[in-house]
């Protein structure tokens, strides 16, 4: 049976087709031959990648009256030609790599793949990739320096931790926290040239005072002014990056601020503190309709299961995919800390832990969350609301589980008899 669908245009009149590099750049422009439309006039030039040669380049794009123009993601190069073709008006759209890739056997030049490049596009067989708005850009340069410095201070602080083992300092393994308060302290006095365990150990505080014995045990090392030099180092770099943080945290506040009320809504969801709702905008922005609905926001995300089908046969193991890694993390995080909480979600997460292994239960909750974000930005007057952690046993048939629990019963070899209670 035929079924109608509806489709665009077939070609794109005017377009132009740009392959990138890091000094210079390729563009392809075709447009209708004037008197004659089944011809295409096609002009390929090529240009620095100077301000002053973009502008010139976006200036001719625009007197030709240029309805699109195609760009690769090639490393960041993308960027300024991007954002200087948005600036003067034109519709730049930027595309995946693979989308666009040659036929194999060909030859290749920079002038081919442009010349490809724009006669794809101008077909419309491609699909641009999601770039966000300008504030939201700046907020995601933000967010992702700052995961990336947290990243850099854990490293640091795995190399103090293996300092201290080379100088046979065992006070990871009776601290919680080495960089707490008391840690801090009796890493200052190693460095400052204390080397009596017992001294050492009198400078804990609160609760640690509890293992002064402990903590005399794990001071008895062989620590030096070697390491002592190089512990100062570590811990400078700590401090330092802990510095750069909060200014980093104060300036995400500042251009947070008139995404304010999405942020606040994403901060009910479970798992989702101010840092997270702060990272999942500045990933995904707040305009929902680049993604028409929420299973095309998980796709996007790479938090739908993968599907390759041949001949009938289901191949490969339905593995989403790597997408977005800022995304991905902070929603692996988020739906770790929702597994804690006595909420639908943490329910829902044990549940799939116990049957299906907790990598598995972390990516379904943080596609779970993905939705629930997708709801709320959707509509700005939605409101989160929770389902309960007895979500799942108000929502089952008594009769089915009495069933249930019966068969697994009598598979072990019991004969079961039901009385009820009174």
């Amino acid at each position: 049976m035929l079924a109608e669908t509806q489709d665009e245009e077939q070609i794109i009149a005017r377009v132009a087709g740009i392959d990138i590099g890091k000094a210079e750049l390729v563009c392809c422009v075709r447009v209708p031959a004037e008197g004659n439309r089944k011809k295409r006039l096609q002009e390929v030039s090529t240009h620095s990648t100077m301000t002053r040669s973009l502008a010139d380049l976006a200036n001719h794009l625009v007197d030709l009256r240029i309805e699109r123009v195609v760009m690769e993601a090639t490393s960041d190069y993308w960027k300024p030609v991007f954002y200087l073709l948005e600036a003067h008006g034109l519709e730049p759209w930027l595309v995946n790599a693979r989308d666009v890739k040659h036929l194999p056997g060909r030859p290749k030049t920079d002038v081919l793949d442009a010349v490809w490049l724009c006669k794809v596009a101008e077909r419309q067989m491609l699909r641009p990739s999601f770039v966000p708005p300008a504030p939201i850009r700046r907020l995601r340069d933000l967010t992702r320096y700052r995961i990336d410095l947290v990243g850099t201070r854990t490293a640091e602080k795995n190399r103090v931790e293996k300092l201290l083992e080379d100088a046979c300092i065992k006070l990871s393994s009776v601290a919680s926290d080495t960089f707490g308060v008391s840690g801090r302290e009796m890493m200052a006095a190693l460095i400052a040239g204390e080397r009596n365990p017992g001294v050492l150990a009198q400078l804990a505080r609160s609760s640690m005072r509890r293992k002064i014995s402990e903590l005399e045990e794990a001071f008895t090392g062989r620590f030096d002014d070697h390491h002592g030099f190089l512990l100062a180092r570590m811990l400078a770099r700590i401090d330092g990056i802990d510095t750069d943080i909060a200014a980093l945290d104060e300036q995400i506040e500042v251009q947070l601020a008139p995404f304010a009320a999405a942020a606040k809504r994403l901060d009910e969801i479970p798992g989702i503190g101010p840092i997270a709702a702060a990272v999942v905008l500045a990933e995904i922005g707040v305009d929902m309709s680049r993604f028409p609905t929420a299973g095309h926001l998980c796709s996007w995300a790479k938090f739908s299961p993968g599907i390759n089908s041949s001949a009938g046969k289901t191949k490969g193991n339905g593995s989403t995919g790597h997408g977005n890694r800022y995304l991905a993390r902070a929603l692996g995080e988020a739906a770790f800390g929702a597994g804690k909480t006595n909420t639908f979600l943490g329910e829902r997460y044990r549940r799939l832990v116990r049957r299906r292994g907790k990598k598995r239960a972390i990516v379904a909750i943080g596609r779970s969350i993905l939705v629930i974000v997708w709801h709320l930005l959707q509509g700005p007057d939605t409101r989160f609301q929770d389902l309960g952690a007895d979500h799942f046993t108000r929502h089952t048939n008594p009769e089915t589980r009495k069933h249930s629990h019966i068969r697994q019963l009598e598979a072990l070899g019991y004969t079961v008899t039901l009385t009820p209670a009174a």
